[in-house]
């Protein structure tokens, strides 16, 4: 697996990590024991960053990794002396979604619950969680995150972004280690300015959503049903979140249509899930992807993924695809 810095961290972390909203029980049941091998597979074949946030389950994901890494020390890592799998947790999206709330009284109060949530005495990385846009440039927010690191609750932070504009507002800030934003070949926006102002000053970029929740695989038709828990069930409108989160945004059947052909551009033997994080991967700028999994097969898929080469032709091929299918829609949304 390959080993990128993770921007101002300055950790060493995979390429491929793991997204674990899943694991919280919010795309339909997964169960702790399955979660937990999930977390193993992924060990296993070389993964080294976890991504969790302390809305996923309401804790559950943050539980699970904390399970997992107390009844796995070896290969348990990050601060508190351990070396080897880095954490990154989300704070900012249980409570009511109000600048004022985004204080240094509640950091303690969040970052404290994922502490014991995780079992830890430092947080790797916290991300404030999507908050509402003008956190991001509220000086007083950054100073209480500087406050956090300053005593050890956290050794670092970022931000997670909806949207390119709030991502390019957290990178001026010279405390900001991580940006973590959707990026994927049905959104590809962040390539043109978030990804070159991240490289020029140091900040490592969280890729997410890399398969479209799933668009991707290759595996959905027009008829494909959720669970009714699932969100790509019911946010398909945005009622509950930014509706860029599920399926990044664009019309189902016109993804499913979009998927289609990007799996015919692939060369015999190369699954789509793995060409599309593959190429995720393959954009300069991108510290780490974390498609998220289910089950030990989707883990060790998903890593494999990462040192599979980008087939050739990939890059302009994808970028034909959105121009065809997505920019008019999409490009000025997010």
């Amino acid at each position: 697996m390959q080993q990128r810095t993770l921007g101002r961290t300055g950790r060493s972390v995979s390429v491929i990590g793991l997204g674990t909203w899943q694991l919280g029980a919010d795309w339909g049941d997964v169960d702790e024991d399955a979660a937990l091998d999930v977390l193993a597979a992924s060990v296993d074949a070389g993964v080294t960053f976890f991504d969790t946030a302390d809305v996923y389950g309401d804790g559950r994901s943050e539980r699970v990794i904390g399970r997992f890494l107390r009844e796995n020390p070896d290969a348990a890592g990050g601060s508190n002396g351990r070396s080897g799998i880095t954490v990154a947790t989300k704070m900012g999206r249980r409570g009511p979604q109000d600048p004022a709330e985004f204080t240094l009284a509640n950091f303690r109060a969040w970052t404290d619950r994922s502490r014991q949530n995780l079992g830890v005495d430092t947080l790797d990385l916290v991300q404030l969680h999507c908050p509402p846009t003008p956190v991001f440039s509220t000086d007083a927010v950054y100073d209480a995150l500087d406050v956090l690191v300053e005593e050890g609750a956290i050794a670092n932070y970022g931000v997670s972004v909806e949207t390119c504009a709030e991502a390019l507002a957290a990178i001026a800030r010279p405390g900001t280690a991580t940006v973590q934003i959707i990026l994927n070949a049905f959104r590809l926006k962040p390539l043109d300015k978030v990804l070159p102002a991240a490289r020029e000053a140091g900040v490592g970029i969280i890729a997410r959503v890399p398969l479209a929740s799933g668009l991707l695989s290759g595996k959905y038709t027009v008829n494909t049903e959720f669970a009714a828990d699932d969100h790509r069930n019911y946010n398909r409108d945005g009622s509950a979140f930014d509706v860029g989160e599920t399926f990044s945004g664009v019309d189902f059947a016109q993804g499913i249509d979009a998927a289609r052909e990007f799996a015919s551009l692939l060369p015999e033997g190369v699954a789509p899930s793995a060409a599309a994080i593959a190429w995720v991967a393959a954009q300069d700028g991108v510290s780490a992807v974390i498609p998220g999994a289910r089950s030990r097969a989707q883990a060790e898929s998903n890593a494999a993924a990462g040192s599979l080469p980008l087939p050739e032709g990939l890059d302009d091929n994808v970028k034909d695809l959105y121009d065809r299918y997505f920019r008019d829609a999409i490009h000025d949304r997010w």
